[in-house]
C-alpha cells in the first residue's frame, strides 16, 4: 500500500515537472505578451499607476506607450533615459529587478491601442 501510494505520488511529481519545464520552454521561444504584461501591470504597477495605463494614478503618471527603454531604465533602475524629458519630477518610484524579465511583456501590453 506504501508502495503504491509513494508511485502515485512520483507519477504525479513527474507529470507536474514535465509541464512545468514545457511551459517554461514555450516561455522562450514565443516573443513579448501582452496578456502576461497586462497581469503584471495590474499586480505591480496600479499600487501608484491607474489601472487605465493611459489616464494618471494616484502618485504615477500615464504609461500607456512607454518605451521598452523607458520601462528598462525606471522599472530597473530608477533613472531615465538619456535626453528624456519626466512629466513628472517626483523620484518615488522604487525599483523593481524581479521584472528584469517580463519587462518586454509590460512595454508590449502598454503599446497595444
Amino acid at each position: 500500500m506504501k508502495m503504491r501510494r509513494f508511485g502515485l505520488i512520483a507519477a504525479v511529481c513527474l507529470v507536474l515537472a514535465l509541464l512545468s519545464a514545457c511551459g517554461e520552454k514555450a516561455e522562450e521561444v514565443t516573443g513579448p505578451d501582452p496578456a502576461r504584461g497586462r497581469r503584471l501591470y495590474l499586480a505591480t504597477c496600479i499600487v501608484c499607476h491607474n489601472t487605465d495605463p493611459s489616464k494618471p494614478g494616484s502618485q504615477g503618471p500615464p504609461v500607456k506607450g512607454s518605451s521598452l527603454e523607458l520601462l528598462e531604465a525606471k522599472v530597473l533602475h530608477k533613472r531615465y533615459p538619456p535626453d528624456y524629458k519626466p512629466q513628472r519630477t517626483t523620484k518615488a518610484m522604487p525599483n523593481y529587478p524581479q521584472l528584469r524579465k517580463r519587462i518586454p511583456d509590460i512595454a508590449a501590453y502598454l503599446a497595444q491601442p
